[in-house]
């Protein structure tokens, strides 16, 4: 019996208050509704489908939906019941080319149907990508350095809010957090009106809370690199052997890269971070239009930022001395800028084989 004859296949549609469920056989389809997060709804309603369709009662339900808010508990609640899932990259999915397009959850559950079938019964491998899907335990190690993240933009809004109120009244200030305001005066030397020193205290005390969870989390990390308990812990310990990466740069390689993800080649970790070019090739025209950014952008910050970090710090190194001769010498602020970039792939690229094969970068140093 063929795959066409013997298996379900359900697209679903996500939204916060219904779900929409498209299945089909390879010759018929059928759509369904449902209450989001309703397990025992989904589980009859694929029972109902294999009936309506006339599939034996255990033939195999494959299924997908996209990645989005709801993360990855659908998948393993799926695999629970023996389906087969994929979950797909929502930027990997063909889009129609009209100034308009018609837009329902059902149509979109359509097409995910389609592209579903396309994959599993005609082999069309790129008919959509597929998210690599975390453990749970490798998911939650995703928290810390996210939540830093999240912090870090928060102390910015409250510093640069605080400041502005200040210069608002012609009183500049080093430390915001840090500032008497019931000292302040204006630029009369007037006292500044009671509603915005409460306002400023208020902030004030948003700004502490936040430096003072920051320092919580980045001690917790200090701790949790000393010891190392897992193996994302171990390749960031590892990585900040190297000089010039620091422990926040190796946590976020490790934990968003190396850690739990497996890469075939150089081009296949370059597109994951989104450090690949994109040429325009067509025609007579023939231009590069930047790199791809459709990677983690967490990785990609991290490695732009980690570069100009590599060019201080290791001087010597075979990349520093590439990055110079081509980019620095004789050039300009903006071929610096554009070097930055193929010198973060290269050392992204270098800092794996150091990571997975014990290669260390030529000519790099090593912490003591």
């Amino acid at each position: 019996m063929s795959l066409r004859e013997k298996s379900l296949f359900m697209a679903m549609e996500l939204s916060n208050k219904n779900w929409k469920l498209a299945f089909g056989d390879g010759s018929r389809e059928r759509y369904r509704s449902i209450e989001a997060r309703n397990e025992e709804a989904l589980v009859r309603e694929v029972g109902k489908a294999k009936e309506k369709l006339g599939l034996a009662a255990d033939a195999p339900v494959v299924c997908c939906y996209e990645a989005g808010r709801d993360g990855f508990w659908i998948d393993r609640m799926l695999k629970k019941h023996g389906y087969k899932n994929h979950v797909m990259d929502p930027a990997s999915i063909e889009v129609a080319r009209r100034s308009r397009t018609r837009k329902t959850d059902r149509l979109d559950a359509e097409k995910l149907l389609d592209l579903l079938m396309r994959t599993e019964l005609w082999g069309q491998r790129k008919a959509f990508s597929a998210v690599r899907v975390p453990t749970e335990e490798q998911e939650s190690q995703l928290r810390v350095h996210r939540e830093r993240e999240r912090l870090v933009k928060e102390r910015t809004g409250h510093r640069a809010r605080l400041k502005s109120l200040f210069v608002l009244h012609g009183f500049e200030v080093g430390d915001p957090a840090r500032v008497p305001v019931d000292r302040v005066h204006d630029w009369e030397g007037k006292p500044l009106p009671s509603a915005l020193v409460e306002e400023l205290k208020r902030e004030q005390e948003r700004l502490r809370l936040v430096e003072a969870q920051l320092k919580g989390l980045e001690k917790q990390q200090t701790a949790a690199l000393t010891q190392a308990p897992t193996l994302a812990l171990k390749k960031a310990q590892k990585l900040c052997r190297l000089k010039a990466v620091g422990p926040q740069s190796g946590w976020v390689l490790s934990h968003e890269c190396f850690a739990w993800r497996t890469f075939a080649n150089r081009k296949h970790l370059g597109s994951f971070v989104g450090l690949t070019g994109t040429p325009f090739d067509s025609g007579e025209t023939l231009r590069e239009q930047g790199i791809s950014k459709a990677g983690n952008r967490r990785v990609r910050a991290a490695m732009i930022e980690l570069a100009w970090s590599w060019v201080r710090w290791q001087p010597q190194s075979a990349l520093t001395h590439w990055f110079m001769d081509r980019y620095v010498r004789g050039g300009t602020s903006r071929s610096k800028r554009k070097g930055i970039v193929a010198l973060a792939r290269k050392l992204l690229v270098a800092l794996w084989k150091f990571v997975e094969q014990d290669l260390v970068p030529e000519g790099a140093l090593l912490r003591a």
